[in-house]
């Protein structure tokens, strides 16, 4: 286990004694508002684990999901390159965080989820070659993604689409691996890579190309959402209880990444989500979790739907998007309950 400030007592090597749910309550991120609830409607709970570790709330929410009554909570793999969408839709997971806009073309389709909750506001980061200073000097270069339709290529087609690069006709994708792609990018092989984290940790750290776009800092791209939380519509609207209760472990987690980013690190690394310590620190420090109270969902909604409709990639108008995949019931409820 990685031992923080030897030799003298401080206030983060008391907490990393503790539990999570032990670390939320001397935080202030009480388990009292669920107390005068009824319990939830089940007590299963399966959520979906990716490789990226940006929504580590959904990780370190685990033992703050057993205090809000669920005694079965597992963490459903997919394959790589597979939307996790495709996990939702099928009802082998009931809750995930992830990238609004690929949750908005799967609304668009007809697909059977929610979004439910804005959680966090950036993790993407462009790096470019030489030959890639700028969005618009991405037409005519080369991309890798893990498949078409991934959160990778829905973001940097949006990014594309929205300073007039034709994300379609202008660039040329090819679809590996996210290590092999990204090894691609470290070869000069490839003129450009989009990276969740851990991958801009890995990159920055290995002086590997040079950022193009933060999401985390840069405009427009840093005035929205970045992860939301999507459940199974027919979940959702048969467990609104337990519902209500997951987002609620989910949120109170978000606090604990941003308060405590050392426990937080340590714990997605303690139940293996991701294996270096000092990649999922940087991601916990880095990314702003503290946000999520300030950020309406429905403006991310609206400005990921406006940007898909411009790459072609939806056909709705962000009301219809709005009206058939969003509910936004719990998470305002739960803004009020977890003011600070």
């Amino acid at each position: 286990m990685h031992t923080l400030y030897p030799g003298r007592f401080s206030r983060r090597r008391f907490l990393g004694q503790v539990t999570l749910v032990g670390t939320a309550g001397l935080l202030g991120v009480h388990l009292r508002p669920s107390a005068a609830e009824p319990p939830p409607e089940t007590t299963k709970l399966r959520l979906v684990k990716i490789a990226g570790i940006c929504i580590a709330p959904q990780y370190v929410a685990e033992e703050l999901l057993r205090g809000e009554g669920f005694t079965e909570v597992q963490y459903v793999e997919t394959v790589e390159g597979a939307s996790l969408t495709q996990a939702l839709t099928s009802g082998q997971a009931h809750i995930s965080l992830g990238f609004a806009a690929p949750f908005i073309i799967r609304v668009d389709a007809g697909d059977p989820i929610v979004m439910l909750a804005g959680v966090h506001v950036g993790c993407f980061e462009l790096f470019g070659s030489e030959r890639v200073r700028a969005i618009r000097d991405l037409k005519g270069k080369t991309v890798a993604v893990e498949a078409r339709g991934s959160s990778q290529h829905v973001y940097l087609a949006s990014m594309a689409a929205y300073v007039g690069v034709d994300p379609d006709k202008d660039i040329h994708w090819l679809t590996y691996p996210r290590a092999e792609a990204m090894q691609l990018f470290e070869e000069g092989k490839i003129d450009a890579y989009l990276g969740i984290p851990p991958d801009p940790q890995h990159l920055r750290g290995k002086k590997v190309g040079h950022v193009v776009v933060n999401s985390t800092v840069d405009r427009p791209w840093s005035q929205y959402f970045c992860c939301v939380a999507t459940g199974n519509q027919e979940f959702v609207r048969k467990h609104p209880i337990a519902t209500k209760r997951a987002l609620r472990a989910i949120m109170k987690a978000t606090d604990v990444c941003a308060l405590e980013p050392e426990r937080a690190a340590q714990a997605i690394v303690d139940k293996g989500f991701t294996p270096r310590y000092e990649y999922a620190l940087q991601t916990m420090q880095e990314v702003p979790y503290d946000k999520w109270r300030e950020y309406d969902p429905e403006d991310t909604v609206r400005f990921y739907a406006l940007r898909l409709q411009e790459a072609g990639m939806i056909k709705s108008s962000p009301q219809k998007i709005l009206a058939q995949g969003t509910d936004w019931r719990f998470f305002n409820e739960l803004k009020k309950e977890l003011k600070r």
